[in-house]
């Protein structure tokens, strides 16, 4: 008869070496309440930052070079909503900045000229008898500022389709879009009659019934770009937050296993791509008033490609990193202009190349860089939690009981 062994009394489990969070600490994840708090604060210090501390420092002069700077910004958000997000290398951005800023140019030069008038440039040359008929629309401001945003987006909506439904990516949308650009100030270029041609449309100085030559008026331009700027970090911060955010990314890392799951990627990427367009004929209508010019020089494809140098200096995975980077970028073109002339293009590239290389995550990556090492896991700790391979490793180093 075999005989049974009774069974050892259960011990209780050793407790779990795991870090826990106490009573009443938050978890890693950060709460929805706290990210809305950080956010609102954020955006009240950039408020405070345009709208009080650079006017009451600046100079009218410099402040105005600030309000071009903020335009170009304005791009540079777009682009990072496209290429940060969405993967798509934009080197056309120019095309869309120039169709808004000629829309708006348009406008202004006809109000000037009066009603039933010729636009200065027109009357100089002496190629034409009577506006032409694709001028005429812009004589209407419900017309023209619209067309501001709606031209852009409806030239790359079309472009667009073409280009995503047959899935052309990568290196070939870079250039395809870089060409678009060289296409166009070709085209404006040679038509010296109707755009200006070289020379492109300036001396505007009237911006819906006010002079530009006034002080305080500019001063009224500038607090429209701002105000414009944060408003568009405000839409570009929900889309990125939305499940359309999440999608977009999903498509930039893996665009088979997105159509596996029967979403469409040519229309993901077209929404952001018409996006980032509107956003660049918009910062291209409020140029114009700003600085009192476009041309092609300012549209072509050194500008485009100007534009993703500040996004990539700035930190395209970030929200606010492009907007830093366009500002630092061409607040850097200006200061190394004045103080070296000859060489100044060379310095700009060696800023370029030193944070490609050195910081690639860009300037909004040095905050997250100090704080990894400065803090390290003692913040965690505090917190009363650790990320979860230190988690594993703490718990490998805690002998047997």
């Amino acid at each position: 008869m075999t005989a049974v062994t009774p069974a050892p009394p259960s011990t209780p489990a050793p407790p779990s070496t795991a870090v826990r969070p106490p009573d009443g600490a938050e978890p890693p994840g950060r709460p929805e309440g706290r990210s809305r708090l950080r956010t609102a604060a954020g955006f009240a210090f950039g408020a405070a930052l345009l709208f009080a501390v650079a006017p009451l420092l600046l100079s009218d002069f410099r402040l105005a070079l600030l309000a071009k700077y903020l335009c170009v910004a304005m791009v540079a958000v777009g682009i990072g909503i496209a290429w940060g997000r969405g993967g798509m290398l934009t080197l056309g951005q120019g095309v869309f900045f120039g169709l808004g800023g000629y829309a708006m140019a348009m406008h202004l030069k006809l109000a000037d000229a009066g009603p039933g008038g010729m636009p200065d440039f027109m009357q100089l040359y002496g190629q034409l008898d009577e506006l032409p008929l694709w001028w005429r629309p812009f004589a209407s401001p419900w017309f023209a500022l619209p067309a501001t945003v709606l031209l852009p987006m409806a030239v790359a909506f079309g472009l667009g389709s073409l280009v995503f439904r047959r899935r052309v990516r990568g290196a070939y949308f870079a250039i395809l879009s870089q060409a678009l650009a060289a296409a166009m100030v070709i085209l404006l270029i040679g038509q010296q009659g109707t755009t200006g041609g070289t020379n492109g449309l300036t001396d505007i100085k009237g911006f819906f019934g006010y002079n530009l030559d006034d002080p305080v008026n500019q001063r009224m331009v500038y607090f429209i770009i701002a105000g414009t700027l944060l408003a568009l970090l405000a839409l570009a911060r929900q889309l990125i937050q939305s499940r359309y955010g999440e999608l977009l990314v999903a498509v930039r890392d893996g665009e088979e296993r997105v159509r596996f799951l029967g979403y469409d990627p040519a229309s993901v990427k077209l929404v952001a791509y018409v996006v980032a367009a509107g956003m660049a004929g918009l910062a291209g209508a409020l140029f114009v008033p700003a600085v009192g010019i476009i041309s092609p020089a300012l549209i072509g494809i050194v500008p485009s490609i100007e534009f993703v140098i500040g996004v990539a200096v700035g930190g395209r995975a970030s929200l606010l990193g492009p907007v830093l980077g366009a500002v630092a970028v061409a607040w850097a073109r200006t200061a190394l202009s004045e103080r070296f002339p000859g060489t100044w293009t060379y310095l700009q590239g060696l800023l370029f190349v030193v944070v490609v290389a050195f910081l690639p995550g860009g300037l909004a990556s040095l905050w997250a860089l100090a704080r990894r090492r400065e803090g390290g896991g003692v913040a965690a700790r505090r917190r009363g939690w650790l990320p979860t391979g230190r988690r594993r490793a703490e718990r490998a180093e805690v002998p047997a009981a």
